[in-house]
């Protein structure tokens, strides 16, 4: 299990019947989590007064019921800093859970200045961030073209907007084939593929039918000696075992191990741990 419990601006304060009980910053939020298959005794007197809460919807998606929060507003984690905005489906556009993986990165960049990383599936550029803060140098690609404009946002805000990040709104797999043909070569990868997708022409990903194939292509850009891959899914369809199994064959001919278990997040109120997703990290030697 990899523990983010070094926040400050954010923290799970309970989880209780299929919902979160979270703090950003200065504000409370209520939002929907399917892993959250327990009852607590919702002691906190914020439950009841939250700043912002997310309904689900009887028909699917569902709405934010804005109180007391501003369009957007900034956390911070270990120097680099985020905009807050409540968005579609419950997100935030952050991944507090995701802040053992950065820790991680930017441990494994330490050892190598001036690193090649490829971040794909990039979203809001937390990865990209952290490993811009180490001197990498940061290819960061998605194909959400807002998603993309929130991480350079995110980049300007940590102070590191002069680093050498390079911003794609790309297809990640027509990109990583263009690399391929280019001879690009890369330090570190980090991917986060969404569980169910279309692409531009109508193509469908399916994790699970998917994933092996998209890591074993990608893997082929690595330099002679890599520093790390990190995979992460929060696809209910994969367990740690299998992302596991799956990780260790793709890389079976490098030479370095692979660890992977869940992302958990601390629960102040109980002292126990939120599930949050599943993370497979290749260390090479």
């Amino acid at each position: 299990m990899f523990v983010s419990d070094l926040w400050q601006d954010y923290e799970l304060i309970d989880a209780s019947r299929g919902e979160r009980l979270e703090r950003f910053g200065k504000y409370v939020l209520i939002r929907p989590d399917p892993k959250v298959l327990w009852e607590s005794e919702k002691s906190d007197r914020r439950w009841n007064a939250p700043d912002a809460r997310y309904l689900r919807a009887n028909t699917g998606g569902g709405r934010w019921e804005i109180k007391k929060v501003p369009e957007n507003w900034e956390i911070t984690y270990h120097g680099a800093r985020f905009l807050i905005h409540p968005m579609n489906f419950k997100h935030t556009g952050i991944f507090p859970e995701q802040a053992a993986n950065w820790d991680y990165l930017r441990a494994r960049l330490k050892t190598r200045p001036g690193a090649r990383v490829l971040n794909l599936f990039a979203y809001t550029g937390a990865a990209s961030i952290a490993a811009a803060a180490e001197g990498a140098q940061v290819v960061h690609v998605d194909a959400a073209r807002g998603m993309v404009a929130r991480a350079k946002e995110n980049l300007a805000l940590s102070g590191l907007g002069d680093r050498p990040v390079r911003f794609l709104v790309d297809d990640c797999e027509k990109f990583v084939r263009r690399e391929l043909r280019r001879g690009s070569r890369y330090d570190a990868i980090v991917m986060d593929p969404p569980s169910f997708g279309r692409g531009p022409g109508g193509e469908t990903w399916k994790i699970e039918t998917a994933l092996y194939d998209f890591l074993t292509l990608t893997l082929q850009l690595l330099c002679e000696k890599p520093l790390c891959v990190l995979v992460n899914t929060y696809s209910d369809g994969i367990t740690p075992q299998s992302l596991d199994t799956l990780v260790k064959t793709a890389t079976r001919k490098l030479a370095g191990f692979t660890e992977t278990g869940e992302l958990a997040l601390p629960i102040t109120s109980s002292g126990l741990y939120l599930p949050c997703g599943v993370t497979s990290r290749f260390q090479g030697e």
